[in-house]
């Protein structure tokens, strides 16, 4: 790609993937979808949720579908169990486990998550898990009982949405850090934006606690980046909302784009970048939590869809056209 301004074309393909009932703890919602490159096929991790409980509460728990490479449309697989149980009495991951970004490491498959606890003060607290697959990416194993980002001083709130890649010797993490929580008509809402680590060995992480993106709407929320790197320059997509009153069609989620040329600064443009909601479906609403992959000449943008992927993940395939 060239200096001139492309403009990125999304030919929208249709769902792939809607919970249809067959497993108890698998019941609702497709979020997240997380995608590692296989042989003949792409394995979507993603998240989903039981019914409520008694207590109307419920979990997070993450799976995964097989799809054919060529034509993501095609469910070859639909895993029968969670990937990581839910963590233990206390711990950060006691109540979700939901997918971030899964990167080959030598012969292993490491998987970035976030693990969610309930608290009093607030509904809830994220942080950045990892978890380890000697098998290829059916079963994995915590590094270990505690988060690998959290709270900090400079970021004292919540952490999640983690995405990893590595660049040369260095390992890249894109992940929505909290700023503060405000409370609206009655409901406790966190405000988040898209903030820059980098890593070493991928496991202990330098912060830079600084927000990446200009912001566009009011009290704007950032989360989901996906950054893939073409012919020296880099490209992200994520999903924003409103901070406020976004559990409806006008102020829900949508999905924006920016782009840069090192790694540090970057430049929002939604207007050549930006995947918009369909006018009816399952992704008319809202699109968020977006994944970009590039696979045999093909780049893919796998997402879910209305009211934060109640009604599922689908995809998308990219067309260019210059401005």
């Amino acid at each position: 790609m060239n200096d001139a301004r492309q403009r990125f074309l999304w030919d929208k393909k249709g769902l792939i993937f809607v919970p249809d009932g067959r497993y108890e703890w698998m019941q609702r919602y497709a979020q997240n979808p997380s995608v590692l490159i296989l042989g003949d096929r792409l394995r979507i991790y993603f998240t989903c949720r039981p019914n409520r409980d008694s207590t109307g509460n419920f979990a997070s728990l993450t799976t995964f579908v097989d799809v054919d490479k060529r034509n993501p449309s095609d469910i070859l697989r639909v895993h029968d169990r969670p990937v990581i149980p839910l963590g233990g009495l206390g711990a950060f991951d006691q109540f979700g486990v939901m997918p971030g970004s899964v990167l080959r490491v030598a012969d292993e498959v490491w998987l970035y998550y976030v693990g969610w606890s309930r608290c009093l003060g607030v509904p809830y607290n994220h942080a950045i898990g990892l978890a380890i697959s000697r098998d290829g990416g059916t079963v994995f194993q915590r590094l270990g009982e505690g988060p690998i980002i959290g709270q900090s001083l400079k970021e004292p709130f919540i952490q999640n949405s983690p995405f990893v890649t590595r660049y040369e010797d260095t390992y890249h993490m894109w992940y929505s850090t909290g700023t503060r929580w405000i409370e609206n008509d009655g409901r406790k809402e966190s405000i988040y934006v898209i903030v820059h680590a980098t890593s070493a060995d991928g496991i202990e992480w330098r912060r830079e606690a600084t927000p990446c993106i200009p912001f566009r709407v009011a009290d704007e929320c950032q989360t989901n980046p996906s950054v893939i790197e073409c012919e020296g320059r880099y490209h992200m997509w994520f999903c924003y909302r409103w901070g406020v009153d976004f559990r409806n069609a006008e102020r829900g989620y949508r999905i924006g784009y920016a782009w840069s040329s090192d790694l540090q600064t970057w430049h929002r443009d939604d207007e050549i970048g930006a995947l918009d909601p369909s006018g009816e479906g399952w992704d008319s609403q809202m699109v968020c939590y977006p994944r970009v992959v590039h696979t045999d000449g093909t780049t893919y943008m796998f997402y879910s869809g209305n009211y934060f992927g109640r009604d599922g993940f689908g995809y998308a395939e990219l067309k260019l056209r210059s401005l």
